[in-house]
């Protein structure tokens, strides 16, 4: 039986009043939607780490792809503050949904549009947006996590084509991907970005099973083996890791957001059954331990909905940095995993079950505050921000 959707949002410092009626309604419309569509089905697809694949076609027409892509391109030609929005609804829901959409959105059509020649924007872009293709970013490979300048995987030149050869690892929506964003070293050893396409000759996308995490999101490998790609699939105005390290950038900045809803449905569960269930005649909600993680929750869950409000304010006007988004990420998704904890606390038993959201969400996490920069690496993004000296070398 499906978990009937109860969410109210938490908004203690009255945050909605900074929000425009414009993302008053793109916010309305994806809790709506999440609310009828994804959370009657997410346990039971979760429980059987399957990937529901109709939301692709529900997510293109709900606008989700490429919000902030210009309208030209078949995007939706809003603001950063609305794409944030719609990343928290959306990973209220789940995790693997809303990657499905960052995915997309961030790291295949960006890239398309901010480093794509015209014939590729006008090409790929209006598939990407409606839903009628599927897209999948190939940057991690099992040896080059947090080192991506060391993959393996190259391209050399072959006339009117390159030949690419190689793997990337745990590609989220690769085994149901149309096309690949594809980072490789050519032979001068620059990485270049490309367009590979499904059928291609030596192409694969092998599915990883046995996850614990994103089990209602599709993870697989991609192999190439003497794949042939038209140069015309090559991106032609971007050299070196700023390529795929400016698209992370958008795609964390999903992240940061999106933990937040997924934090915010952790503490509605956790505050509903606080003031639900009775232990020595009276709701747990009364005893102090109880509150104490309920505030905390929702303080820090409000410190990042203010953190997240501002960062988008400065993406709004083109200056946020990267480094200042690394901070947003890895606060969002530290506060989110304590959450997650004392939720589960408050719940007792019952927080382990489908019932309630949160030991999905909680194993969600896990791979959330891995991906696209783990919580270290993230630290020492800011380390190196304010001391200007590089840990990494």
């Amino acid at each position: 039986m499906a978990r009937q959707d109860l969410f109210e949002s938490p908004d203690y410092f009255q945050l909605d009043e900074l929000l425009s009626e414009e993302h008053l309604m793109v916010r309305a419309a994806v809790r709506d939607y999440v609310k009828r569509s994804i959370s009657p089905i997410i346990e039971e697809a979760a429980q059987a780490a399957k990937f529901p694949h109709h939301i692709v076609k529900e997510l293109g027409e709900l606008g989700c792809f490429g919000p902030t892509i210009p309208t030209t391109y078949g995007g939706g030609g809003m603001d950063y503050i609305s794409y944030g929005l719609m990343m928290q609804e959306l990973e209220r829901g789940d995790s693997g949904v809303r990657s499905t959409a960052s995915v997309q959105g961030s790291l295949v059509m960006y890239p398309i549009y901010a480093y794509g020649s015209e014939e590729q924007k006008h090409h790929f872009l209006p598939k990407l947006a409606s839903g009628e293709m599927l897209g999948c970013f190939g940057l991690t490979e099992a040896d080059h996590g947090s080192n991506p300048a060391g993959m393996l995987t190259n391209i050399k030149d072959a006339g009117d084509h390159v030949i690419l050869n190689g793997s990337k690892m745990w590609i989220s929506n690769s085994p149901y991907a149309d096309i690949a964003v594809v980072w490789a070293k050519d032979e001068m050893g620059d990485i270049r970005g490309l367009i590979v396409e499904k059928g291609m000759e030596g192409f694969s996308a092998p599915e990883i099973h046995g996850k614990w995490s994103l089990r209602a999101s599709s993870t697989g490998e991609l192999v190439f083996e003497d794949v042939k790609v038209p140069k015309k699939n090559i991106f032609p105005t971007v050299k070196g890791l700023k390529g795929p390290l400016g698209c992370l950038s958008k795609a964390r900045y999903g992240i940061a957001w999106g933990v937040v809803g997924l934090a915010m449905d952790c503490y509605d569960a956790a505050l509903r059954y606080a003031k639900e269930r009775i232990q020595f005649d009276k709701p747990i909600g009364a005893f102090q331990l109880q509150q104490k993680k309920l505030a905390e929750m929702v303080t820090e869950i409000t410190k990042a909905q203010l953190l997240n409000w501002r960062l988008g304010s400065l993406m709004d006007k083109g200056i946020a940095t990267p480094a200042q988004i690394s901070m947003c990420k890895r606060n969002s998704c530290n506060m989110a995993q304590q959450v997650c904890r004392d939720a589960r606390q408050i719940l007792g038993g019952m927080g382990i079950t489908g019932e309630y959201p949160v030991m999905r969400h909680m194993m969600n996490l896990e791979s959330v505050i891995t991906y696209e920069g783990t919580h270290d690496v993230h630290l020492l993004i800011t380390g190196m921000d304010i001391t200007g000296f590089n840990a990494f070398k």
